[in-house]
């Protein structure tokens, strides 16, 4: 089917009378029928979403890709153009005027956003980190009112967890909220949060017990924050090595008063639904990974075919075949992982042990393959003139946010050892 039918049928699906053209919720759509073994087929919906957002990333994100990174001005025109086409926010429930797709349909769009550029894939993704909680976890009024909002108008969430003292080890986090009547005070800082700058709101995660021995499972509570609440001071914008556009900054917490309605689940629950947001979103996380990787591959692919050395395209030398196919290898298997990883959750299952694996595999394929298409392109991959530089400096942070390459190892060798002992 062409783009322009894939965009027309996207249309339908986010103005407000799509649903006279899908009644059904679209979470398991990709499942083959009880039965039937495996299918590496995708739907007629899910290719049109792929197709969609392929479009939008070769006409629209690349062609100013670099523009961005030089400048690491937000890309709002990018954001705004791909709520428009329904590629943003795609986890939001019907319920609340959402699309409700699942994990695989979410990570076919990342993988084809980030092939465009990481950076607006990152911006646009970490919505999904910032709302994940909600959608876990919030009542029917805190979803209508946060996630209805971000089906209206193209708006921006962050989640705040990270500390310039807390990153992989969460139970560290010293930001505090103390219960005084129906309100919570919240006193603290929080570093490294994408959309730091640009949310409407945070879900914010922070201590409401003081005793140090309390567990994390029962020491933190998750809640939702309007960005605009008195108290809350954003900090500069990060100068980072790679997806520059992002925005990404510390922020700083000042008697911040909070509604107890803005309490998910109930005080205590927020570690468990912290950590339960990573189980969905380090699947597209991986799948991002994917993309930077795939586009890596493409651009030495095509190097390779027309560069020329000793009279003949480099392409032809055993040396550079090989290691295109490596890259190939690595790039296929990398998105194996992740669907794999998406399949689970979206079956109901648990998928700790796979979205771990996928995303610790793709962040290092990710890594491997733009050091190699750098390596492929020589001198000229050392420049800021030709694409890869800027995909090996953007490759770095998939090993290190939403949990280090180090952490995710942590985390399978854990579920490894569950599972031989069951």
């Amino acid at each position: 089917m062409s783009s322009l039918s894939a965009r027309r049928l996207l249309r339908t699906l986010v103005w407000p009378n799509w649903r006279s053209h899908s009644s059904k919720p679209a979470q398991n759509v990709h499942l083959s029928k009880p039965g039937n073994g495996f299918s590496f087929e995708l739907t007629d919906e899910q290719k049109e979403f792929q197709a969609t957002a392929r479009k939008f990333a070769l006409e629209e994100i690349i062609p100013v890709a670099a523009q961005y990174d030089r400048t690491g001005e937000y890309p709002v025109p990018l954001i705004k153009r791909a709520w428009e086409l329904g590629l943003m926010n795609s986890h939001i429930p019907e319920s609340c005027g959402g699309l409700g797709l699942g994990t695989f349909e979410a990570c076919l769009i990342t993988e084809e956003l980030a092939y465009g550029c990481t950076g607006v894939q990152t911006a646009i993704e970490a919505n999904s980190l910032g709302q994940m909680p909600v959608i876990i976890a919030g009542n029917e009024w805190q979803q209508k009112k946060y996630l209805g909002r971000m089906t209206e108008e193209p708006l921006m969430c962050a989640y705040c967890v990270t500390e310039p003292g807390a990153g992989s080890d969460v139970a560290g986090i010293r930001t505090r909220a103390e219960r005084k009547g129906d309100e919570y005070v919240i006193n603290g800082q929080k570093m490294w949060i994408t959309n730091g700058g640009k949310a409407n709101w945070y879900f914010l995660l922070a201590r409401t017990d003081p005793d140090p021995r309390a567990p994390a499972s029962k020491a933190f509570t998750g809640f939702i924050v309007e960005a605009d609440t008195p108290g809350i001071q954003i900090g500069r914008k990060e100068l980072n090595m790679g997806q520059r556009c992002s925005d990404t900054r510390g922020i700083v917490f000042e008697d911040v008063r909070v509604p107890k309605e803005n309490v998910l689940i109930a005080e205590g629950a927020g570690f468990k639904i912290a950590m339960g947001a990573f189980d969905k979103t380090r699947p597209p996380v991986a799948a991002g990974a994917v993309g930077l990787a795939r586009r890596a591959l493409d651009e030495a692919t095509r190097y390779a075919l027309e560069r020329k050395t000793f009279g003949k395209p480099i392409l032809e030398h055993q040396a550079v075949a090989f290691l295109l196919a490596e890259m190939a290898m690595k790039v296929e298997l990398a998105r194996l992982g992740y669907q794999r990883a998406a399949w689970e959750v979206d079956a109901g299952r648990r998928n700790t042990f796979y979205a771990s694996i996928a995303k610790a595999f793709a962040g290092d394929v990710a890594n491997q393959v733009a050091t190699d298409a750098v390596q492929i392109f020589g001198g000229n991959g050392f420049n800021t003139e030709y694409p890869v530089e800027k995909l090996m400096r953007d490759a770095k942070i998939y090993q290190i946010y939403e949990g280090t390459a180090q952490i995710q190892r942590v985390i399978i060798a854990r579920e490894h050892l569950g599972r031989y002992k069951a």
